[in-house]
């Protein structure tokens, strides 16, 4: 009877019996897709075989090509990159190597490439040690003396002031914004623009943005701050209407809005390297969010007044100055901040010249110098840009011009009013990396200044005239030409104003020896 029970237990045949499975019209529809998936095994069924080989008829030559088609996943193209840029810095180290040994013929291939792969090695270690930021690349000391033919053209035009310009990692791309709402993406070499058009409002809904508050009856598309990611995909903006638009530069397309903030967003930064975004506001929060999950992360609070800047590198460290007169440094993952206080005046700008030292612009028309060591400025620059009758009294010494300080120049100090909205410092940058710095105002030039690490001071290069309102710039990563945003007023409000400036967005070059 045990036995009678265990042989009943058994599977029965397959296709025998009234109940069988291959009988069973749920089992009848087994997915074709699954029959071509297992073709690529190599311990194949005969009748599957046969199966797909009807249905490779049936689908026709089409589906069949599509098949053989091999998609590149996303290691493979790692790979392919880092192979093809080893590549790259390989040919450059064998160019440098035939330089050097152009006479000496006698020795072993082998020690030559083995020299070759060593310097390829440091060369590798140079670039990675500057891109993390521990070593400063030396630019200042190789900028040559601006000709008479070397200065500003206008790449393109906005019909209002410039408030924001930014560049792609690669510099070939470039992206600015202005108060009349327009976003024009364009081309560094040739300056030829395609404008960003915006969403109808049911589309924005549907995005994410929010109807406007307060007395607003639509939404706003005056502009303050414009952002790219690093590897160029996604562009960030906002504005008065008090939302974060991210597009996206591959399709030139509106994706998503970020609501949140309570007052207008007036900075924006990526860090380096991620698709984490930091956004600052008038509402005196710092909201961080994720721009390739579409999501909002946390908030800082820290500051008193409305954050006017913000600036990251490659760490989770936020750099922001806000109208409170202090400049903070968030610490992202220990959720701790350092104040740094302004001496007697409203920083207005800021940048990251490395991890520990940081540069910063302020409405008094000084530029300050600051460590991570100390809460207060290590050297400033005043009266960085002077307001001069004519700017006929810069006293200037075989191309370089005195820092506008009466000590440390001729200048009377009665000749300027360095108090006036036209000498405010509205903008700093610094090349990546390097200590090559610019910073720009209302006064009629951008002036390039040297960092020096080891005395840590800021020494002035040269001047570059411009007339109007420097809102914004942004350095070429090889330090090769200088992009600036310039308007006929001043970006967060109208102050001040220069009919003979020209609203568009300029560009410099840069000559290095």
């Amino acid at each position: 009877m045990k036995y009678k029970n265990t042989k009943k237990k058994g599977p029965a045949p397959r296709g025998k019996g009234k109940f069988a499975i291959n009988q069973d019209p749920f089992f009848a529809g087994e997915p074709k897709k699954r029959r071509k998936i297992d073709y690529d095994d190599d311990d194949i069924e005969s009748a599957d075989s046969e199966d797909y080989d009807d249905e490779v008829e049936k689908s026709g030559p089409e589906e069949s090509e599509g098949e053989e088609e091999e998609e590149e996943t996303a290691d493979e193209k790692r790979k392919r990159v880092a192979t093809a840029y080893l590549e790259k810095i390989r040919e450059i180290a064998r160019r440098e190597k035939e330089e050097e040994e152009d006479g000496d013929e006698g020795r072993e291939v082998g020690e030559k490439e083995g020299e070759r792969d060593s310097l390829v090695a440091k060369i590798l270690q140079q670039e990675q040690l500057e891109e993390s930021g521990r070593v400063r690349r030396v630019i200042a000391s190789r900028v040559q003396k601006p000709e008479a033919t070397d200065e500003f053209r206008v790449l393109l035009k906005h019909r209002q002031s410039v408030t924001a310009v930014a560049l792609s990692e690669d510099d070939s791309k470039g992206f600015s914004a202005s108060k009349d709402g327009s976003i024009l993406h364009w081309d560094v070499s040739s300056g030829k623009g395609v404008k960003y058009l915006w969403p109808s409002e049911e589309v924005l809904k549907s995005h994410g943005a929010k109807d406007p508050q307060g007395r607003a009856t639509k939404q706003s598309k005056h502009i303050l701050a414009l952002a790219v990611s690093s590897d160029g995909r996604y562009l960030a903006s906002g504005g008065l209407d008090r939302q974060i638009h991210l597009w996206d530069t591959r399709i030139q397309e509106h994706i998503q809005a970020f609501p949140g903030h309570r007052g207008p967003v007036s900075c924006l930064t990526f860090r380096q390297g991620t698709s984490e975004l930091f956004s600052g506001s008038f509402d005196r929060t710092v909201k961080i969010w994720n721009a390739e999950d579409r999501a909002y992360i946390s908030t800082l609070f820290g500051h008193q007044s409305e954050v006017l800047t913000i600036d990251c590198l490659r760490k989770e460290r936020v750099l922001t100055v806000g109208r409170d007169r202090s400049m903070q440094l968030w610490k992202v993952p220990e959720e701790s901040r350092l104040v740094f206080r302004a001496p007697a005046s409203s920083l207005e700008c800021c940048c990251f010249i490395s991890n520990d030292e940081f540069l910063s612009g302020s409405d008094d028309g000084s530029i300050e110098l600051w460590s991570l060591l100390r809460k207060k400025p290590v050297y400033i620059v005043k009266n960085a840009h002077p307001l001069l009758d004519g700017l006929k009294n810069f006293e200037q010494d075989e191309g370089k011009i005195s820092n506008g300080h009466s000590e440390n120049g001729n200048l009377n100090p009665g000749s300027y009013h360095s108090s006036s909205a036209y000498s405010w410092v509205s903008s700093v940058t610094v090349c990546g990396g390097s200590d090559l710095a610019a910073s720009g105002a209302g006064n009629g030039s951008v002036r390039l200044w040297a960092i020096e690490s080891e005395t840590k001071d800021i020494q002035p290069l040269y001047n570059l005239p411009l007339v109007g309102f420097v809102n914004s710039l942004a350095f070429a990563k090889s330090g090769q030409f200088l992009i600036a945003g310039v308007g006929q007023e001043p970006r967060l409000g109208r102050w001040g104003h220069l009919p003979a400036a020209r609203n568009g967005v300029s560009v410099h070059p840069i000559k290095l020896s």
